[in-house]
């Protein structure tokens, strides 16, 4: 019995060496550089920074539609990074300032630059 052990041992021993060797071969350390890496991760904050605009921009549509008396199909809200710019038009000027203050009220709206203008109306 032992004559059959003996072959073995030395067949153990060196299928242990090579799957160690492989396996150190094959491991070697295929980390990414680091200036491969940060483009990706800021393409990712690209995309949530515009993710959260965007969200921004339907949170001040949503405010601007509970006033009744403020035509929001004429505006244009662009949000970017809590800076806010409306334009377009309004009916008078007194909702220049109140479309300003329902924009400014909204979480995560920093600054406002108002570009509202009034419309005249047509004479005849």
């Amino acid at each position: 019995m032992i004559n059959h052990l003996i072959p073995k041992v030395p067949l153990i021993i060196l299928t242990s060496v090579v799957s160690i060797s492989v396996c150190s071969q094959t491991s070697v350390d295929r980390k990414t550089p680091a200036a491969q890496v940060e483009p990706a991760s800021e393409k990712q904050m690209v995309r949530s920074d515009r993710r959260a605009d965007r969200a921004l921009e339907r949170s001040i549509y949503k405010a601007l539609a509970k006033y009744t008396d403020i035509d929001a199909g004429n505006i244009s809200v662009v949000a970017k990074k809590g800076v806010v710019t409306v334009s377009g038009i309004v009916r008078d000027a007194d909702q220049i300032g109140a479309v300003k203050r329902i924009v400014k009220s909204v979480q995560g709206v920093l600054v406002v630059t108002n570009k509202l203008t009034v419309q005249r109306a047509f004479e005849e």
